[in-house]
């Protein structure tokens, strides 16, 4: 017997949930529930985090957590309970599972069958987000090495466990050089220890056009947090439905498992929503759990359910289904068939051991780290960036020496193109005039000599070097 924390969620969570529960208990899974109560009453209630100490302590203390959606609610600081948990509890590894169910649900993609597994932990997720000037805000992009090293090594582990031959990099490092960059550069790297499986690499842009026409050629794509959630979502919809898609998140010592799809409050209470998503999360709950043999039952009988034509209103379609029925009657069917194997699709078979243990983070050796300069980011509602310029310039700084202005990133001093729109938000780079002077005591006087002007500076950003290699951006156009 398993012990797990549920949560019935909001909107039509409570619905699905009791679906799930239904199926699992019919199909003898082995488990014993705590119940918790999270989302919109709890943010109602006064608690911005949507979530009691006591709730995460039983969380903590079954280690399983299988969630129907839940409603963040707009403005008032609330911040996404679904990224909190995934954060605090270590769950670096989304995992979501997209197929066709070709001819039984529309699709113009036949033979799809793919993974997606998504960084789940940081990048632009991580929700640091400020606002600098009257016309700019900023949100920061973190990636770490350890981030990076877990997720592909994961993913590649994942191919090798459930006999998939590729594994396929999204970025943007074409671009986001020092961030994506280091994405692919560890992708790379761990992607030569295993070379029995095929490789490749595709910018985000052309890859996720590439997945929504030929999704057939993808077996396991491994990218960032933002990209992976959009791909998933686009995945799932073009496999047929977003609503059949349950997801998995993975970590050293928990697990939650989910639909990934939201709370759909439009058709709350209507007893109508296709409760798939939430059990095919339970069922990779099950795997793992160890239940493999409870998982592969329920799966191959909601396989069944599907290929009779049994449909709820989101995958209905005249000539192709034979049943159109509510929450309650698709239950009922795939419990009914419980213990048969579809006929069309192949029966699915688990893994009697499905989880994967990653080696723990090895710290690489420390690089040398020189500074060279600094970005001061200015806050300045003028116009003509020569007058900025000529403030800067007669800055008292025996150490640095100001050589770029950008706005939005695109130089516009030296040589500004006139057509070039700026805002009130400008990056002021200084570099050292000779590594000896380059100094956080220089760069606090020059601060100080910024301030004695009236410069607003509201926010600096160290420019350093690793190994003498300098790691920051060109301002684009420089």
């Amino acid at each position: 017997m398993t012990r797990i924390t549920i949560a019935k969620g909001d909107g039509i969570g409570p619905e699905i949930m009791e679906a799930t529960l239904s199926i699992l208990e019919a199909a003898g899974a082995q488990l014993a529930y705590d119940e918790i109560e999270i989302g919109e009453k709890v943010y109602l209630a006064g608690n911005t985090a949507g979530i009691s100490p006591e709730a995460w302590d039983t969380i903590r203390r079954n280690k399983v957590f299988l969630k129907a959606p839940i409603t963040t609610p707009q403005g008032g600081g609330y911040k996404s309970l679904n990224v909190s948990t995934r954060k605090f509890l270590g769950l670096y590894a989304n995992i979501r599972p997209c197929f066709s169910l070709h001819p039984y649900v529309a699709t113009k993609h036949p033979k799809m069958d793919l993974v997606i597994i998504r960084e789940n932990e940081e990048d632009l997720y991580a929700g640091i987000e400020h606002q600098q000037t009257d016309e700019v805000t900023q949100c920061l992009k973190l990636i770490s090495r350890p981030g990076c090293e877990k997720i592909v090594r994961y993913a590649f582990e994942y191919a090798k466990l459930y006999g998939r031959k590729k594994v396929t990099c999204f970025t943007k490092d074409n671009i986001m050089k020092q961030t994506d960059g280091l994405f692919r550069e560890v992708f790379n790297e761990i992607a030569a220890e295993y070379p029995e499986i095929a490789n490749d690499h595709w910018i985000i842009d052309i890859g996720a056009a590439k997945l929504a026409n030929a999704p057939q050629d993808f077996e396991v794509i491994v990218t960032l947090n933002l990209y992976g959630d959009i791909i998933s979502d686009i995945a799932a919809e073009i496999a047929g439905s977003v609503g059949l898609a349950g997801s998995a998140n993975i970590g050293e010592e928990c697990a939650m498992f989910e639909a990934i799809h939201g709370s759909a409050p439009m058709i709350t209470g209507q007893g109508i929503a296709n409760p798939s998503g939430l059990l095919l999360g339970a069922v990779q709950m099950l795997s793992h759990v160890g239940q493999t043999s409870i998982a592969e039952k329920i799966q191959n009988a909601w396989l069944k359910t599907i290929e009779d034509g049994v449909h709820t209103f989101d995958i209905y379609k005249e000539g192709v289904s034979t049943r159109r029925v509510n929450t309650q009657e698709f239950t009922a069917a795939v419990i009914a068939n419980l213990g048969q194997l579809p006929k069309n699709f192949p029966a699915v078979s688990y893994q009697q051991d499905a989880r994967i243990t990653l080696p723990k983070y090895q710290r690489k050796p420390q690089k040398t780290k020189t500074l060279q300069g600094v970005d001061l980011f200015v806050h300045w509602s003028g116009t003509d960036v020569n007058d900025l310029a000529k403030k800067l310039k007669s800055l008292p700084a025996d150490a640095y020496e100001m050589i770029l202005i950008t706005n939005r990133g695109i130089k516009v001093y030296p040589d500004g193109f006139p057509e070039t729109f700026c805002t009130d938000h400008w990056r002021c780079r200084f570099m050292a005039k000779s590594p000896e002077l380059a100094t956080k005591t220089a760069l606090i006087a020059l601060l100080t000599a910024a301030e004695a002007q009236g410069i607003d500076v509201v926010k600096t950003e160290n420019l350093y070097a690793f190994d003498g290699k300098a790691a920051y951006s060109l301002g684009q156009g420089q």
